[in-house]
């Protein structure tokens, strides 16, 4: 990297020296007139190696493929575009990745600095039309704050509930020479941002769940998109599987998060789910809700959603806790820590007894019997048996969808490994499929 420093040390130079200080290895994205000395720098590193920009068709496909990329590698997403109608067109692909909790680095062009407000050509306020969308946003007003800023939005992005930020770079601010220039290191305990509740939940409340599991006969885990974004998936929930022998349903954000060929898997939940899914969150008497949102999909009538059990809530978001279901008990955290803590509290104690569920896996194996998912059979291949045979045939690809009836065929007829399956599920994008799948293809290096 010492090489580089042959170049000016511009605010699109101290950008790029950022991103790889950051582990950035591709970038996708779309030129234009703002952002030119952005791109006129990129040509640089990109000849040097160092980084690799994927040129869309538009910068929707951009923020698309950006969201594929960060689902598969458990990475930040790095998107480009100009200003005004460069910057709108990622509008949607912004709200995709907020709904989902994807982490994504939006980068915008912007006027110079001395035209904004000015209602100059191809301006817009993209910081203030993304601002519900976003998890936090950033408008470069200095070249020397672009080491900082891009160190905060990577630490933003990951951490807690994850999701996009913006930053909004004026024209002159990519040309702007800063002398000195000092690669930013941030300092233990310079953010503001607490995030100690992510790394340590109390061993008294991790013991009071342990109660609760121990004393439940019908007891249900519900996993949501929180335990795919958990930094330790799949590992953690097939310990939690092997430990305690619960069964386990997802929501479409948390396919893949364990074996659905399992005994145990009950797969998708809800509105387009399985039967014996949705039976089982009416009969069981403990449902373990780890980084689910209880959303309308899943839940239909909130009051009788799992009316007879003791609802417990595991999620690293303040805000989700108690938003449509009330739980009895709730612990705000990240869900990895807090299931391999409750593990190891249960090594040390007394084995929990897996006899007792013997009744209730018993019932689930009978409603998995009289009501099984089964593939359409008719003389002419039906959708259904031609996305099951796809499943078959490619059981270790990564699948992505689009969105509408193909998204829940797929949903319900292919198994999928950890972080191998890519759909919008809380926005519900058409058009997400192809750029998310370029996105992954991309970050695997393998067949999508």
């Amino acid at each position: 990297m010492k090489d580089t420093y042959k170049f000016k040390k511009t605010g699109a130079f101290i950008l790029f020296d950022s991103f790889l200080r950051h582990g950035v290895k591709h970038i996708f994205g779309y030129p234009g007139g703002a952002i030119l000395p952005i791109y006129d720098e990129l040509f640089f590193w990109e000849k040097a190696g160092l980084v690799k920009h994927i040129l869309v068709r538009h910068e929707q496909g951009a923020a698309h493929a950006a969201d594929g990329y960060s689902r598969v590698t458990q990475k930040v997403g790095i998107c480009f575009a100009t200003s005004g109608p460069g910057a709108t067109n990622l509008v949607t692909g912004i709200a995709t990745a907020q709904m989902d909790s994807i982490p994504l680095i939006v980068i915008t062009g912007q006027v110079g600095r001395a035209f904004i407000g000015t209602d100059a050509f191809q301006e817009t306020d993209i910081f203030g039309i993304t601002l519900p969308i976003v998890k936090h946003s950033y408008i470069v007003r200095e070249a020397r704050q672009m080491s900082q800023i891009i160190d905060e939005a990577f630490f933003l992005a990951q951490s807690g509930r994850p999701g996009p930020i913006v930053i909004d770079i004026p024209k002159d601010v990519g040309l702007e020479e800063v002398e000195n220039y000092t690669p930013y290191v941030n300092q233990e305990n310079f953010y503001k941002y607490s995030t100690k509740f992510t790394y340590y939940t109390s061993n008294h409340i991790i013991s009071s769940l342990l109660k609760l599991i121990k004393s439940s006969s019908q007891p249900l885990l519900y996993l949501g998109g929180g335990g795919i974004r958990s930094k330790k998936c799949p590992y953690t929930f097939k310990l939690l599987m092997e430990t305690f022998k619960i069964p386990l349903t997802t929501t479409l954000m948390g396919k893949g998060i364990f074996n659905e060929t399992n005994k145990l898997s009950l797969k998708m939940l809800g509105m387009h789910g399985t039967a014996y899914a949705n039976f089982a969150v009416s009969e069981c008497d403990l449902l373990l809700a780890l980084g689910a949102r209880f959303d309308d999909r899943v839940t239909g009538k909130l009051n009788e959603f799992a009316s007879l059990a003791k609802v417990v809530h595991v999620d690293i978001d303040p805000a989700e806790i108690g938003k449509n279901k009330i739980p009895q008990f709730a612990i705000l955290g990240d869900i990895s820590r807090v299931v391999l803590q409750l593990i190891r509290l249960n090594s040390k104690n007394r084995q929990f007894d897996t006899a007792q569920l013997n009744y209730w896996t018993h019932r689930i194996k009978r409603w998995k019997k009289m009501y099984p998912i089964l593939v359409p059979q008719k003389t002419s291949l039906s959708p259904q048996q031609a996305i099951s045979l796809i499943g078959q045939t490619f059981p270790d690809h990564i699948f992505t969808t689009d969105v509408g009836q193909h998204q829940m065929w797929a949903a319900q007829f292919v198994n999928v490994l950890p972080q191998h399956w890519v759909s919008s599920a809380g926005l519900g994008t058409m058009g997400f499929g192809l750029p998310a799948a370029i996105g992954a293809a991309i970050a695997k290096k393998k067949k999508v």
